[in-house]
């Protein structure tokens, strides 16, 4: 199929962001809009830039959780 590559309306912003508002099922959504080979190409591209910041921002913080946990058990063995 071929994505539509029309420039998404206020409306369908507002439908998007609600869906997406909405636990549980956004992240369902989030991975159907971003993997699908149809629907909107401007839906498609918000949802896998969305995705990657979460990959991220979810490493970076587990990163920090790995590294202070450890600093603070070395702190309890001095």
């Amino acid at each position: 199929m071929e994505l539509d590559t029309r420039p998404l309306t206020v409306g369908d912003w507002m439908l998007t962001l609600l869906v997406l508002a909405i636990p549980l099922v956004n992240i369902a959504m989030y991975l159907f809009w971003a993997i699908s080979d149809s629907g909107n190409i401007n839906r498609k591209r918000f949802c896998q830039a969305s995705l990657i910041w979460f990959l991220i921002i979810f490493g970076v913080s587990f990163g920090a959780a790995i590294l202070l946990g450890g600093l603070g058990m070395m702190g309890a063995m001095l």
